[in-house]
């Protein structure tokens, strides 16, 4: 693979998920040590994501990135944690989504950076200005897309239509389950994105494989599910569900004030959903909880693919760096 191919490819893939900041497809990594798998009950939560040519996982304290450079070698980042994720704060219930939703848009966003410069030359890093007024263009068509159209067309049954509250926000959930699902889809018949659902489903097979305590080799890791009940896919799917049910609390609205509440009660929805994801994930050995959890599960088949052996390399390493950094930090 030539330089000037990872070039294209970096850009192509980065233009592809211009919306990631909103709702990357990241494994939400927990910062208590209660076990969602594995034989191990003192086993901890880890959790992760697919970057470009690469793999971020994250631990309680540190965070490790393994990227395949364009001559091959795997590039190892690594780097701590903010303190908050070990503080008080993060064993606050509810609190802890919506600390949670933050630091997928600034760590997952900063881990995408990482991996694209390690494609690119010196002289064409993604840095600056120019970087963060991308990445603040792109949250901003993510709410749009995600959050205020929905929202609109949500006001337009209930004004034109005269739907009540229920039916109203029923009508706005499925049209952003549509977009979402619909945006997930697309993208994946892009050819580099589909390489990054290998990277994503490397993670979840490397995550899988370590709580069940199989030798972390490639070979090894093949067998495991692709899928994981902790994955940010899941967490997108409970979101648009709670916020159905939130949001018809709130009764007959303008479409003002329909618009802004969908934003400022997203940290809510987040917290809530978070919570839920929580516990779903640790109750995985009662057969209601499965049932609740297929829909996830399924939504994850669309932002996964089935890693070569190269790929599992990567998302290994990733591993195997973070768990060497949490060991002596």
């Amino acid at each position: 693979m030539t330089t000037q191919f990872m070039k294209h490819k970096t850009k192509h893939a980065l233009k592809a998920m211009a919306m990631l900041p909103l709702f990357a497809a990241q494994t939400a990594a927990e910062n208590e040590p209660p076990p969602t798998a594995g034989k191990n009950l003192k086993m901890p939560n880890y959790g992760g994501q697919a970057i470009i040519e690469g793999v971020m996982m994250r631990g309680r304290r540190v965070a490790a990135m393994a990227m395949r450079a364009p001559d091959g070698e795997i590039k190892i980042h690594t780097e701590p944690l903010s303190a908050i994720y070990s503080s008080k704060l993060m064993r606050i219930p509810f609190l802890r989504g919506m600390i949670g939703l933050w630091d997928a848009l600034v760590l997952g966003t900063r881990a995408l950076t990482i991996s694209a410069n390690v494609q690119l030359d010196k002289d064409e890093q993604l840095e600056g200005w120019g970087l963060y007024l991308s990445l603040a263009f792109s949250l901003i068509v993510g709410l749009a897309f995600f959050a205020l159209l929905p929202a609109g067309v949500g006001h337009l049954t209930q004004q034109y239509l005269h739907y009540g509250p229920i039916a109203a926000n029923l009508a706005e959930g499925l049209v952003r389950l549509v977009i979402l699902v619909g945006y997930i889809w697309a993208i994946g018949l892009m050819e580099d994105v589909r390489r990054l659902y290998q990277y994503h489903g490397a993670e979840h097979k490397t995550i899988n494989a370590f709580e069940g305590e199989a030798p972390l080799t490639p070979k090894s890791v093949a067998r495991f599910s692709l899928e994981h009940p902790r994955c940010g896919t899941a967490f997108l799917l409970d979101v648009v569900a709670i916020s159905v049910v939130l949001f018809a609390f709130l009764g007959h609205q303008g479409l003002l004030w329909r618009l802004t509440s969908r934003v400022l009660l997203l940290p809510v929805v987040a917290g809530i959903a978070y919570e839920y994801l929580r516990w779903t994930a640790d109750n995985m050995h009662k057969a209601a909880v499965r049932a609740l959890v297929k829909p996830n599960l399924a939504l994850q088949r669309l932002t996964t693919r089935e890693p070569t052996h190269d790929i599992l390399e990567v998302g290994i390493a990733a591993f195997n760096a973070m768990r060497a950094k949490e060991t002596v930090s």
